[in-house]
């Protein structure tokens, strides 16, 4: 007999018997037919538990079941069913929650779309004790930084069996994060990585499960080891990885990480500068934006080895040069510049004149608010396959002015503009560090050789989007675009040029680009603006005509 598509695996342990039995019955109801259900009681005090176990057994010969003979907690039942499974691929339930109907039906499509798809997952909602649904999560495409941050992925998670096998299975050490933990290990050799957008899984929250609220005994008071297995798992996965970070968890939200940057060496950075040395007032005094933005830099960085290059317009006040000497010192190289203003131009012209292997690009209107910013700016550029990082500004008043590019209809915009410092996002998206399209020039560091092949800054876009256009050319060439919420600068926003982008921008922007921003791949289909659609909350409805329900086992009819 061939080896079934999907290998279902699931750990069971003192589940009550109707939730269990609505598990199995997804499972059954599963509009694909090429599986099998490996179902492992780890010795559940319970005798109702084996027995519905062993009913739903001999209903369909694709469920199989085996009864540890002690209790090894979930990562022991977890490999325990993995060694049970002969499919091509392992997808992993949860013993109290359920599958769409049509859920290895649509991971079965996606696969066929892309033969070399290692790992697959898909949009998930919660389930109330009462079958209601709610909280549906609709995720971005495979973002490996936010991978890093928040267990995003999660539910359904679909992993090639080989692949599986040949990083371990579950590991002892991660227990209640292992699924974590294996996905991270699977992703680190996968050729590709699928996302499903549909919400094809519901976690049910239940009294003490993660996926309960905090008011409801979950969270992070049901299950605290699970927290910390995360942080050992992302750990791990740095050290193997080469990302040159310790990790820290948030203090207000369990779900959320943060890595610190612990770099084993400081290259060069070039910070460029573009700037006519304009005034504005800032809290209540009158400045001269460079030499304030400079000062800022040379007081409060913690990283010494930069160079900062301004690139001065030709009317540029002595005395505001005199300030930036007398700030920067030796650090300084002045570039005049005396062309009509272009702010790609000029970044590239201070490129021409900088030696650092890392380009920063700076606004003169920025104020450093974090004093490890440049490590943290570093720590991400220095990796392979990045092309871009920036990070979390905030306009004078504290609120955000920007948490990353997101794109409508093509267009680029800022979707917490405005928004509280606190607030989370969008599954906590203003908090995590995730991959994304474009961020903004006003913060974003390269390196020099990923700038240099592209051409640097596009001149055909001299005032507005030559810095979407820039991360969009890095995009191109399989190359990520990082966000780090940690990394948190003020922005005197706009204070030197006008924001207003005019119609012939928009329209070469939308000419050049509109295939790669069109169904942004770091957005969701059924979001809008980061916020959900209002059909997103029927997704999880069945699109295909139902069977009929099985029958209900004695065992879990009493």
């Amino acid at each position: 007999m061939a080896a079934p598509r999907f290998s279902i695996v699931t750990p069971v342990y003192e589940t009550p018997a109707d939730v269990l039995w609505l598990a199995i019955e997804s499972v059954l109801s599963q509009t694909f037919g090429d599986w099998e259900l490996c179902l492992v009681d780890d010795r559940s005090p319970s005798a109702r538990v084996r027995e519905l176990l062993d009913e739903c057994a001999a209903m369909d010969p694709r469920v199989r079941v085996e009864h540890r003979a002690e209790n090894g907690g979930i990562v022991a039942a977890s490999n325990t069913a993995l060694a049970m499974a002969t499919g091509e691929f392992v997808a992993l339930l949860d013993h109290d929650d359920r599958l769409h109907p049509d859920a290895l039906a649509l991971v079965h499509e996606a696969l066929l779309g892309d033969p070399e798809g290692d790992y697959v997952y898909t949009d998930e909602d919660k389930m109330t004790a009462k079958g209601q649904h709610a909280g549906p999560f609709l995720k971005p495409d495979w973002s490996p930084e936010r991978m890093r941050t928040q267990m995003y992925t999660c539910h359904l998670s679909v992993l090639r069996r080989s692949l599986v096998e040949e990083v371990g299975g579950f590991d002892p050490d991660c227990e209640g994060a292992q699924d974590w933990d294996l996905v991270l290990k699977v992703t680190e050799r996968a050729r590709a990585v699928l996302h499903v957008p549909r919400i094809l899984y519901h976690w049910r929250g239940i009294e003490g499960s993660t996926a309960a609220a905090v008011e409801e005994g979950g969270g992070e008071a049901a299950k605290p080891w699970a927290f910390e297995a995360g942080a050992r798992a992302i750990a791990a996965h740095c050290e193997r990885t080469g990302v040159q970070a310790t990790v820290a968890r948030d203090p207000g939200d369990p779900g959320v990480y943060h890595l610190n940057p612990a770099l084993r060496e400081e290259p060069l950075v070039s910070i460029v500068v573009p700037t006519n040395g304009q005034k504005r007032e800032v809290r209540y005094q009158q400045v001269t934006l460079v030499g304030h933005c400079v000062r800022s830099i040379v007081a409060d960085s913690t990283y010494r080895n930069f160079e900062i290059v301004v690139v001065a317009d030709e009317g540029t006040p002595a005395e505001a040069l005199d300030e930036l000497e007398a700030a920067a010192g030796d650090r300084l190289r002045v570039v005049p510049y005396d062309r009509p203003f272009s702010f790609a131009e000029k970044i590239n012209v201070g490129a021409v004149h900088s030696h650092g292997e890392h380009l920063l690009l700076l606004n003169d209107d920025i104020e450093v608010g974090t004093p490890n910013w440049i490590e943290r700016m570093v720590m991400y550029s220095s990796l392979e396959g990045i092309g871009a990082v920036g990070g979390l500004l905030l306009l004078e008043d504290g609120r955000i002015q920007h948490a990353g590019v997101g794109f409508e209809g093509g267009l680029p915009g800022h979707p917490y503009y405005g928004y509280p410092r606190d607030v989370p996002g969008y599954a906590n998206a203003v908090r995590i560090a995730r991959d994304l399209l474009a961020v903004t020039g006003a913060c974003l560091m390269t390196r020099r050789d990923l700038f240099e092949e592209v051409g640097g800054l596009s001149t055909i876009f001299p005032v507005n989007y030559n810095d979407v256009d820039y991360c969009l050319k890095q995009v191109e060439r399989d190359r990520r675009v990082v966000y780090d919420p940690d990394l948190v600068m003020t922005h005197f926003e706009s204070s030197s040029r006008s924001s207003d982008v005019a119609e012939w921008e928009k329209a070469q922007l939308l000419h050049r680009w509109v295939g790669l921003t069109t169904g942004n791949r770091f957005g969701n289909p059924y979001l809008k603006n980061e916020i959900p659609r209002a059909a997103s909350a029927f997704l999880w409805a069945k699109r295909r005509k139902v069977r009929p329900r099985k029958r209900r086992p004695a065992a879990a009819r009493a």
